[in-house]
């Protein structure tokens, strides 16, 4: 049993240490990116140097061998760096990212198998061993009394005792797994006799002054945990609704009861209380933006760099903030747009000097809250988006006639990039040419109930505007019902609603079509889509519900129109979760089950192409 107790324990200290290290090794290769571009910024070498010596010491005293040798190599040319016997060269930082990429991949094997034992290290050790035994770069001044003095703060307490030989790692291991939520690991080493007093208050001194008050103010909580506070909220929300339309009844019916109105007061009081505690979960729940855009300036260097251009990032926004589900959906999007935004928009520095701009192009990554929505922009000052060239590439493919495309204006094609497989690219690379990236951009980004815009000015550049909710577990809804069924259609998606009038419907190709301000709108019959009996008479056509996914309007037919409601998207499980057109379900106020719809599945079941980019 008491094995288990520390196995159990163990497994707590690795987990806290792969949590420690990520946060490291997320923030390092934006350092490095920094650190080239400024090499004489000693405090920007000095904290990289840290972090390395700290994961370092982390790792010695839990026995992950192959990631101490990597780590160890590395902070040892950093610290050429710092004592000026090896100057910040593009190579060299190459070399050390990629030994950053294989520590991510030992961290990966922890993870996994509890070990560090299943990553081979012989090559890259190889290539720290030979940047290592390079000379003294010329010119590069000798060591300065100030950067000799630098500070540097040391590891934990328990590697500092480890490194003096007064404890092993398993003693360590011992007295961590006696820690609970008092005991100190100093007060455990000195009361079971492992260390002295003496010795523990030498360490101390070198780890540094003990941490703040601010440092206390924050706790590490399982995204399981919060997850399932966030469903709890959400049946909160539902049962919420349902007393409030309850009460709405009972107020009509007994308007002169007392009770009836202290019933209704009370439930008033709990809708602000509820409304108050989904907001604070929702905020529990928030992640910065830069645990997504931290990653971006490497991959914009080495990218730039295997292209043969000179492209800058700026980050704008880092601290904005997204729900965590959102934040996990939206990295595959970017990744693409600045992958699309270096290959195709910047230029070539040769062609940047013909058209008198500057070598260096400029990529600008902005996200900002704007009312309940966050708004993302992706800017680029390079050639932009060659409409007459998309146009071309759309009628030799076949997605349109050059009949049909004759009347779109010059929105309409710029939009014909999110069309699948479709590419501008003369030849496939392993960076572009095949055809998946703007596809997955506007899939992913329907997915999560969010739009994306595109804007362009041939030669000078152009500009991705994605719009996301801040959330996707709690959401508004337009309740609309087709006879007696009720389905819940995302807000964020609904445009318009419109009031059909006789001859109002035409058909085109076979399709229904409704004419709106001059625009031809492809429409979709719920009833026909979910096989719905209808019993209403023909003539009464009631309206339609105008929505639009990524740049694409369709009009969803329907009988009535219900209010507007605040609705918790629910799973509907395996056996379920596949109906075309279905993201999830509800529960209503009147306590039934509504279909919540998911507007990208139904878009793309609307064709032909020529006839929903043409209505705008």
């Amino acid at each position: 049993m008491a094995d288990d107790a520390m196995n159990d324990e163990m497994k707590e200290i690795i987990q806290d240490f792969l949590v420690e290290s990520q946060e490291v090794l997320d923030g390092l290769d934006q350092r490095f990116v920094a650190l080239e571009k400024n090499p004489d910024d000693a405090d920007l070498l000095n904290e990289i140097f840290r972090a390395a010596h700290s994961m370092k010491g982390s790792a010695g005293f839990l026995g992950f061998t192959r990631l101490v040798h990597v780590a160890h190599h590395a902070e040892s040319i950093l610290n050429k760096m710092r004592q000026h016997e090896m100057a910040v060269e593009r190579s060299v930082v190459d070399t050390i990212l990629e030994a950053v990429d294989v520590i991510k991949l030992l961290m990966k094997d922890i993870k996994e198998t509890g070990t560090d034992a299943h990553v081979d290290v012989s090559a890259m050790s190889a290539k720290l061993a030979a940047v290592l035994q390079r000379p003294a770069s010329p010119g590069t001044p000798a060591q300065t009394p100030a950067s000799a003095s630098a500070p540097e703060p040391p590891p934990k307490l328990g590697a500092i005792l480890i490194e003096e030989g007064a404890l092993s790692s398993e003693q360590l291991s011992e007295a961590l797994a006696k820690q609970d939520a008092s005991p100190l690991l100093g007060e455990i080493l000195v009361r079971d006799k492992v260390v002295a007093e003496e010795v523990v208050d030498k360490a101390l001194k070198k780890q540094g002054p003990k941490p703040g008050a601010e440092g206390d103010q924050t706790i590490r909580v399982e995204t399981r945990r919060l997850d399932q506070v966030m469903n709890l909220v959400g049946e909160l929300v539902l049962g919420r609704n349902r007393m409030m339309k309850l009460c709405t009844g009972l107020e009509q019916s007994h308007e002169a009861d007392p009770l009836v109105r202290e019933l209704a007061e009370t439930i008033g009081q709990l809708d602000l209380v509820t409304s108050d505690l989904q907001t604070a979960v929702m905020k529990t729940r928030m992640l910065p933006m830069r645990k997504v855009l931290g990653k971006f300036p490497r991959m914009v260097r080495d990218l730039a760099n295997k292209v043969g251009k000179k492209v800058g990032l700026e980050l704008v926004g880092e601290d904005t903030e997204l729900d965590k589900s959102v934040i996990e959906e939206i990295g595959d999007p970017l990744v693409h747009l600045i992958r699309n935004a270096i290959d195709h928009g910047v230029e070539t520095p040769e062609e940047r000097r013909a058209s008198g701009k500057l070598e260096q192009g400029t990529i600008r990554l902005e996200a900002a809250q704007e009312g309940d929505r966050i708004v993302i922009r992706i800017s680029d000052d390079g050639r932009g988006i060659p409409v007459e060239k998309v146009k071309a590439k759309a009628i030799s493919r076949g997605l349109v006639t050059p009949q049909e495309i004759s009347t779109w204006g010059r929105r309409e094609i710029i939009n014909l990039i999110f069309q699948p497989g479709f590419s501008t690219a003369e030849k496939v690379t392993d960076v572009s040419g095949r055809g998946v990236g703007m596809d997955v951009v506007r899939t992913n980004i329907s997915r999560i109930n969010g739009t994306v815009e595109v804007d362009t000015d041939e030669g000078h550049g152009s500009t991705v505007t994605i719009k996301l909710p801040l959330t996707i577990a709690i959401i508004q809804a337009l309740m609309v019902a087709v006879e007696r069924r009720v389905f819940a259609i995302p807000l964020t998606s609904v445009v318009e609603a419109v009031k059909l009038s006789p001859g109002d419907l035409k058909t085109i190709n076979g399709r229904e079509v409704l004419t709106l301000r001059d625009h031809v709108l492809p429409l979709l019959r719920l009833s026909t889509m979910f096989e719905i009996p209808m019993q209403k008479d023909p003539a009464e056509l009631g309206y339609v519900v105008v929505v639009a996914v990524c740049e694409r309007r369709f009009g969803i037919m329907v009988d009535r129109l219900h209010a507007q409601e605040e609705v918790v998207i629910k799973s509907l499980g395996d056996l379920l979760g596949e109906i075309t057109g279905v993201a999830g379900a509800t529960i209503t106020g009147e306590g039934k089950v509504v279909l919540i719809l998911d507007m990208a599945e139904l878009v793309q079941a609307m064709h032909p192409v020529g006839v929903l980019l043409n209505a705008r």
